[in-house]
Order: structure tokens, then C-alpha cells, then sequence
């Protein structure tokens, strides 16, 4: 069999994955363990903070909107019974806000046990930039993650020395999408198109908000991937995966009918498109997975021939590094 038909077989499987081997219902008691769920306010990071609060942890649901998140918080805490999760803003198009949020949250805590990069947006229009002037899509899903991530890494380390900690590991969840292989530009990334100005502008436009998408998707799994390179060592376990595709909020920009019949036929219910990252960041056997990548429902895969490129993700990861220095 060729190395393209085993690529169909896998997107196959992707989209139409077996009967789960892992479920929510098999995470273990988690008391002890302090979580923050970035987009933990709607969608899949909603339902992925009601399923840790329910098994004992102390979760942080991180998102823009003060008052969606306060109300996410009340509402999971009347369906669980559970008292032990805190909104905490966090607007991943804003660098200066990924950092304050890292600060407040350090400030509270003395330790961090699992961080599930959960949130993001998809499909704006290739005009939509972050507050910093990127690229809307991968100023979200990759730089601000990337830079939460970096904040957050003197209590990941201490975390996972400490003795209290019996692992001695701490985990990043990272959510990615089979789009990072459907929807691919030449060479992976278009450094051209992650800068500012006009000519960035121009190159978006022509590229489309859904190459755009999968761009910013190849960037998660090489970030994930570059971080368990450098970081495996010191306890952190890092994880990149697709979750199924699962209708939530971020296809808010998709309103064409195709998009719309292909939506309905093809995604899932978001009680499956928690397990993954819930296996990823919760299961005992997940921890031997530094810099694997996952896909529904709990499996191993590989991810494209991009994101398995480690000097494209050292060049992405010293991007990143020159864009947040000044934060």
C-alpha cells in the first residue's frame, strides 16, 4: 500500500472513527489536580471543564467574555454540585491580555497540573486581525496559545518536581484539527501571510480563510510537538490531537448551504468530541504520549508530513519566540 492511500485511510477514519475504547465515564478521580480549559465557556472546553469538575478538580474556565464565562460557571457548578471552578478572562487575541491572565493565575495558584489549549476561532474573514495586527486565526489558535503556554511555564516546572506531584508530569492538551492536513498552503506555513500590512492583508485574502484555518491547525501540532522536544524532559507531557469533527460555536462563520449539509451530516455530538482531549489530559496511560498526536476517538495517528517536520517547527517556534518578546 503507497503512503497516499494509507494518507485516505486515515482521513477516512477521521472522519467516520469506530466505536470509542475510552469514554468520559472512565476518567479518574482527578482531586488534587488544578486545570485551566482555555474557551472553557462554550463548546467542547464548556463540556470539558463539566466533566473535570464532576471527577474532583479545581478548574480554571478561561475565556474573553466576562459575562458569558461568569454564567458558564454558575451553570456548571448547579449541574455538578461541584463549587471548585473559577472563570478567569483570557482573550487569546490579545497578547497583553494572555499575559495578565497567566499572571492572575499564578498569582492564585501555587501549582498547574493540566493545561488543555482548547479554545480558538475559525473561518473569519481573512480581514479579522488580532489585536496585535496578526492574522486573525493564527494570532488565536497558535500565538496565543503559544505565548499562555510560555507564561505558564515556571509553575508547570515546579509542578512537576513537586513531591506532592507522584507522576512528577504535567500535561498540555493541545486541539488541533484534521483540517491541518485537508487544508494545506506550500511549504506548511506562509510566513507572508502571518505578517502585518498590506502585503500580509493581500496574501490572506488570496489564501481564503479556510487554508488560513488549516495553516493555524499544522501550527498547533508543531507547536505541540516542539514544546515536548524541549520541554519532555522536565515532566511536561505534550499532546497535539483532532477531536472529531463536533459542531460547536466556532462554525459561526461558516454560512454557506454546503457548509451547512456537510456540518450536519458529518459532525458528531460534542459527547464525543470531549474524549480525546479528556483521554489526552486525563488518562494514566496518556502520559507516555510526549509529542504524540491523537485523533477521534482516542487513537493514535500520524499527522501530516508538515507537522511531523522538526525544523519547520523550530522556525515556527522562534517566530513565535521574536513576536511575544516584548510582552
Amino acid at each position: 500500500m503507497s503512503s497516499q492511500q494509507e494518507r485516505h485511510i486515515n482521513n477516512f477514519s477521521q472522519l467516520f472513527p469506530p466505536k470509542p475504547h475510552w469514554t468520559a465515564a472512565d476518567v479518574p478521580d482527578l482531586s488534587g489536580q488544578t486545570i485551566i480549559v482555555t474557551g472553557g465557556s462554550s463548546g467542547l472546553g464548556k463540556e470539558i471543564c463539566k466533566v473535570l469538575l464532576s471527577h474532583n478538580a479545581k478548574v480554571y474556565a478561561a475565556a474573553r467574555s466576562e459575562e458569558k464565562g461568569n454564567a458558564a460557571v454558575a451553570e456548571l457548578k448547579s449541574s455538578t454540585g461541584k463549587n471548585e471552578i473559577y472563570f478567569l478572562r483570557l482573550d487569546l487575541a490579545d497578547l497583553t491580555s494572555v499575559h495578565k491572565a497567566a499572571d492572575e493565575f499564578m498569582a492564585k495558584e501555587d501549582s498547574l497540573h493540566v493545561l488543555f489549549n482548547n479554545g480558538g476561532i475559525m473561518f473569519p474573514p481573512a480581514e479579522v486581525v488580532t489585536a496585535q495586527g496578526y492574522d486573525g486565526q493564527f494570532g488565536t489558535n497558535v500565538l496565543g496559545h503559544f505565548f499562555f503556554t510560555k507564561c505558564l511555564l515556571p509553575i508547570f516546572l515546579r509542578t512537576a518536581k513537586a513531591e506532592s506531584n507522584p507522576t512528577h508530569k504535567v500535561r498540555v492538551v493541545n486541539t488541533s484539527s484534521n483540517g491541518h492536513e485537508l487544508l494545506t498552503v506550500p511549504g506548511g506555513i506562509d510566513w507572508t501571510a502571518l505578517g502585518k500590512g498590506d502585503e500580509a492583508l493581500k496574501k490572506r485574502k488570496k489564501l481564503g480563510p479556510q487554508k488560513l484555518y488549516g495553516m493555524s491547525k499544522l501550527g498547533n501540532v508543531l507547536f505541540s510537538n516542539e514544546l515536548a522536544k524541549r520541554y519532555g524532559k522536565d515532566g511536561v507531557v505534550s499532546i497535539a490531537l483532532h477531536p472529531g469533527s463536533v459542531k460547536t460555536e466556532l462554525q459561526r462563520y461558516s454560512t454557506s448551504t454546503v457548509d451547512s449539509i456537510i456540518n450536519s451530516i458529518l459532525a458528531y455530538d460534542i459527547s464525543l468530541g470531549i474524549i480525546t482531549p479528556l483521554y489526552a489530559g486525563t488518562a494514566e496511560e496518556a502520559l507516555s504520549l510526549n509529542g504524540k498526536y491523537l485523533t477521534a476517538w482516542a487513537r493514535r495517528s500520524l499527522p501530516s508530513k508538515d507537522a511531523q517536520d522538526p525544523e519547520l517547527a523550530k522556525r515556527l517556534w522562534d517566530w513565535c519566540e521574536e513576536q511575544v518578546e516584548r510582552f
